[in-house]
């Protein structure tokens, strides 16, 4: 199994605080986002390489990172080679572009590198194994209905099988949100130059995570724990908090 961690977005909406940063290195408690994200993959047995897809702006951040990074597993820093927000991949498009240029025909995992998060992930990708050929998305029961419309909202039938997913939508049937963590078998994986072939965007995962679904390939499995996606000063500032108190 391969990681892949998205780190090619441009953060806008964090200015000034991402102006010069990538959002994943922005520090909590004194260290990078995306280093909480890689302890908690670190003793997945079947995972033996991550690579960071990244942008031109931030590529060379990262390698400088990555130099020092205790992750004990190997680390590849990919650049998509982009300049600016508007000549972005999107995350589909980046996740192609690793698999191909990579020549990856592995199982993958994929996380959003501005998750903060405390879950079992070895619980979800072993559920992940036992639903294959399927893909799986973790999602999280935020418990606010009136801040569901944020998120790409599901919904699931007695199987665990997504049969809704929602966007971002303006009235929002449920309270399950998509985490940005996602377990995409190889043969799942191999849909993704379909998928973009028939114009669907290639931005946000979820986009790609609702065409599964409308296809009965999807599976949703709820993690437990505590969960920051990092997509405001607000909340950037709301973890920091949080970790400063243990």
């Amino acid at each position: 199994m391969k990681g892949i961690i998205l780190a090619a977005g441009y953060a806008t909406r964090l200015y000034p605080l991402t102006k010069d940063k990538s959002k994943p290195l922005l520090p909590v408690k004194g260290k990078p986002i995306i280093d909480y994200i890689l302890r908690k993959i670190e003793g997945l047995a079947d995972l033996d390489k991550v690579y960071v897809v990244t942008n031109d702006k931030f590529y060379n951040d990262y390698l400088e990172w990555s130099r020092k990074s205790p992750f004990s597993k190997e680390l590849v820093i990919i650049n998509d080679n982009t300049l600016e927000d508007e000549a972005k991949l999107g995350a589909i498009g980046d996740i192609d572009y690793v698999l191909k240029s990579q020549g990856i025909e592995d199982d993958i995992l994929i996380i959003a590198g501005d998750n903060l998060f405390n879950f079992n992930i070895a619980s979800f990708v072993e559920k992940g194994y036992n639903v294959k050929p399927s893909a799986s998305m973790g999602i999280y029961d935020i418990k606010d209905i009136k801040a569901a419309h944020l998120y790409g909202i599901v919904a699931l039938d007695e199987r665990g099988l997504i049969v809704e997913f929602q966007e971002k939508p303006a009235e929002p049937k449920s309270t399950l949100a998509a985490v940005g963590v996602y377990l995409l078998p190889n043969d799942i994986a191999r849909l993704i130059p379909d998928y973009l072939s028939e114009g669907n965007s290639p931005d946000q995962p979820g986009h790609f995570m609702s065409w599964l679904s409308k296809q009965g390939k999807l599976y949703g499995f709820e993690l437990t724990g505590d969960w920051y996606d990092i997509g405001s000063i607000e909340s950037y500032n709301k973890a920091n908090e949080s970790y400063e108190e243990g």
